[in-house]
Order: C-alpha cells, then sequence, then structure tokens
C-alpha cells in the first residue's frame, strides 16, 4: 500500500533524512517513531506529497505521487502536526469546507460530513466555533478532516502532542476505533502510543532507520541480554567483584538500594548469582528478571547506533 524508496532529503548541507526505505501493508497501524529531531515529520511530508525528496521515490498502491499526485493524495487523509483548522469557522461548516477542497461530489458532503462527525466524536460540538473548543476537540477536528474522504490511507504526524492525560485517552480510542478500516502511519516520539496502537514499529534516529519489526520481534532481538536486580542485605565491594567475574555478567551497577547487572539469557545465569550472594552470606533479600519495554529497546536501538557512528 505505501512504499518509500531510498528517500533522502537535505536542508542545504544537512541531511534530515537519509537513504529510508520501508513498506506499509494495507490495514496495518505502524508507529513511526524517533526522538524530536530524528525526521519524522520530514518523512511524513514526503510521503504525502506536501515536500519533495531530494531523491527517491514513494509509492501509493503502486502509483508514483510525483507522477500523480492528485490521483494518490485522493488516497491519504493527513493530519500534520498542528491541526490545519481554521478556528473562526463552525466545526460542522469546516469539514464541509474541507469535503469541498477536496473535491468531493456536492451531494455526497452532507453525508461524509455526517460519518467524519460521527466517527471523531465531535457530534455535541458540530455546531461550535472552533477556536471556542479545547485543545482535545481541535485534534479531533483535525482528525475528522483527515477522515472526511473516508481516504485508503492515514498519515497522522504527532496527533497527541499537548495533549492532557484525559485527551490522550480520548485519541487513542479513536484511533481503536479507525484500526482496520484504514493503512495507518502514526508518527511519535511517545514510546507509549506506539504500544497501545500500533501492529508494528520503525524507529528512525539521527535521519536513518534503525529498525523495522513487530514489538515482539524487537524484544526478540534483544533477548540475548537480559536485566537482573538483586537486593542484598550486605552489598559490599567485594560482591560486586564476586558477581562481575561470574561468566555471563556483562556489566554490574550499585544502585544504591538495589544492584544491577546486564547478563545473557543463559537461564544458569540466575543460579550462579543466586550462589555467589548465598554462599557469600550477603544476605539474599530478592532477585528479579526484568523484562525489556519499548523505552530501553529504543534507547539501546539508537544508542548503539550513534556508537557506531562515532567508530
Amino acid at each position: 500500500m505505501i512504499e518509500a524508496c531510498n528517500l533522502h532529503k537535505s536542508y542545504g548541507h544537512r541531511a534530515a533524512v537519509r537513504d529510508v526505505s520501508f513498506t506499509v501493508n494495507k490495514g496495518e497501524i505502524v508507529g513511526f517513531l524517533g526522538p524530536n529531531g530524528a525526521g519524522k515529520t520530514t518523512t511524513m511530508r514526503m510521503l504525502t506529497g506536501y515536500m519533495s525528496p531530494s531523491q527517491g521515490k514513494v509509492l501509493i498502491d503502486s502509483q508514483d505521487i510525483s507522477e500523480y499526485p492528485v490521483e494518490v493524495k485522493q488516497k491519504i487523509g493527513y493530519l500534520p502536526e498542528a491541526p490545519p483548522v481554521y478556528k473562526d469557522m463552525y466545526v460542522r461548516d469546516y469539514l464541509q469546507f474541507t469535503a469541498r477542497l477536496k473535491c468531493c461530489p456536492s451531494h455526497k458532503i452532507p453525508t461524509l460530513t455526517d460519518r467524519a462527525i460521527e466517527k471523531a466524536g465531535l457530534q455535541s460540538v458540530q455546531k461550535r466555533l472552533i477556536g471556542n473548543l479545547s485543545k482535545g476537540f481541535q485534534q479531533r477536528v483535525g482528525l475528522a478532516q483527515a477522515i472526511i474522504t473516508d481516504p485508503d490511507i492515514l498519515i497522522l504526524d504527532e496527533p497527541t502532542v499537548g495533549l492532557d492525560p484525559r485527551q490522550v485517552v480520548e485519541i487513542r480510542e479513536l484511533l481503536a476505533d479507525l484500526k482496520g478500516q484504514h493503512t495507518i502511519i502514526l508518527s511519535t516520539h511517545i514510546l507509549p502510543e506506539v504500544q497501545t496502537s500500533c501492529d508494528r514499529v520503525i524507529i528512525i534516529h539521527e535521519g536513518s532507520i534503525v529498525t523495522t519489526s513487530t514489538l515482539q520481534e524487537l524484544g526478540s532481538k534483544l533477548s540475548a541480554q537480559k536485566t537482573l536486580t538483586l537486593k542484598t542485605r550486605n552489598d559490599s565491594p567485594s560482591l560486586l567483584e564476586k558477581l562481575q567475574s561470574l561468566k555471563g555478567v556483562l556489566s554490574v551497577q550499585d544502585k544504591k538500594t538495589f544492584i544491577e547487572l546486564q547478563t545473557s539469557s543463559d537461564s544458569s545465569v540466575n543460579e550462579q548469582v543466586a550462589q555467589v550472594v548465598v554462599s557469600g552470606n550477603f544476605g539474599l533479600l530478592e532477585m528479579k528478571e526484568e523484562g525489556l519495554n519499548l523505552e530501553e529497546v529504543f534507547i539501546r536501538l539508537t544508542d548503539g547506533n550513534k556508537r557506531n557512528e562515532q567508530k
């Protein structure tokens, strides 16, 4: 459905996006994840045809967006980071206006507007001025204009940025309702957004793709290592030295209230650690194996990428 082919975008001598390639299949929700300044928004703009790449191309349903801009853009609903709303317009009037801009047949506009209002949960505010709405409702209006033509593809750039926790939950629920009806790319730097909404994740760092995987595959890729937290009655330097000398223990850190060990995935490591603590009379109070969350995966991948660039 969506194919980015070797996208590159430069601003003068600075490359914002470097050789970015990925595909998104029909019906998927894919999280486009990266820190601020990673190149997410620039990539989204190229995918929607809002910006032309310096090199590479974008294919939407096998059509090159640079060769068939009108046809391709009719298949895309786009919500930029700042919702493109006119605050001096009423919600319903604005949505009808955007439908006309998108060349919808006049006789279909009332039905399309009703459907967008219902999907976005705007029934109670459809006759109000957009400028008088909360930021959460304005974000919903932005989503409604993106889905007004019932496009095959939705590209959403930071749809929950700046919202309070309640508004974030409302937008997540809306995304869940849209799942399966559209192919969605959700650009964000907020990790829980990806965990709650997405089938797959693409991580971009400093303009380059770091990985493209499901969340389960990401965990598997890094399962060669695990984290153990250890609480003991006595945590003398000699204990740290003994733990560090064990085969399979990669690093040991004294965190004051507990000891953190990075180890291989070998199941015998846990037993060896426990044996060292018990046999040395250090007083084993607790030993726990921590699973990797998306934040840890993200940090490890981007930190590793940075270290490789510095070599």
